[in-house]
């Protein structure tokens, strides 16, 4: 957050952008009561994942705080093995979620996708060392997505299991 509301607010006041976040942070956290929902397709997609044998993890902007709300509204959190959080880490394009995301699952760079929906999650992900999947049905659109070297950019969360080679009842990844 504190990046984020120096981007938006650059030539503003500290006070000013500490309390932009606080009262982001308000809204997000207390006053906002509308649950978190997930894109269509997202169950069934993360339940693919995990059957077919891969490791799944959150390297995400938001707080701990607002993660784990999301993770309980949606009922999600079972299929993460690690989660990391901008509260704790320098926030993306620093490569310190994915890194240590890596290193708690003790998966080298070299097997690593980043999947991510933001020009700094791609970002992210150069800066691991990582691979990187776009989605263009979140935050930023594909042309601005493809600009950062991605494998491919998908637009429908089910993609991603045809994408990976994921054959109907197998638990193996099939090689391309």
């Amino acid at each position: 957050m504190p990046e984020a509301g120096r981007d938006l607010l650059p030539d503003a006041d500290p006070a000013l952008v500490a309390r932009f976040i606080e009262r982001y942070r308000h809204h997000f956290l207390v006053g906002d009561a509308t649950p978190s929902s997930l894109f269509p397709g997202a169950r069934e997609t993360l339940q693919r994942l995990s059957d077919a044998g891969f490791l799944l993890a959150v390297a995400t902007g938001k707080s701990r705080r607002g993660l784990e709300r999301s993770l309980a509204e949606t009922e999600c959190g079972d299929f993460f093995a690690v989660t990391r959080c901008a509260d704790e880490c320098f926030s993306k394009p620093h490569p310190q979620m994915l890194r240590e995301i890596m290193t708690d699952l003790d998966t080298p760079a070299q097997q690593t996708l980043m999947i991510g929906d933001t020009e700094y999650d791609l970002q992210m992900a150069v800066n691991a060392g990582t691979a990187a999947l776009a989605v263009s049905y979140g935050v930023h659109d594909a042309a601005r997505l493809l600009r950062h070297g991605p494998l491919a950019c998908l637009d429908h969360i089910a993609e991603i299991i045809p994408w990976l080679g994921i054959r109907h009842g197998e638990r193996e990844v099939v090689e391309s």
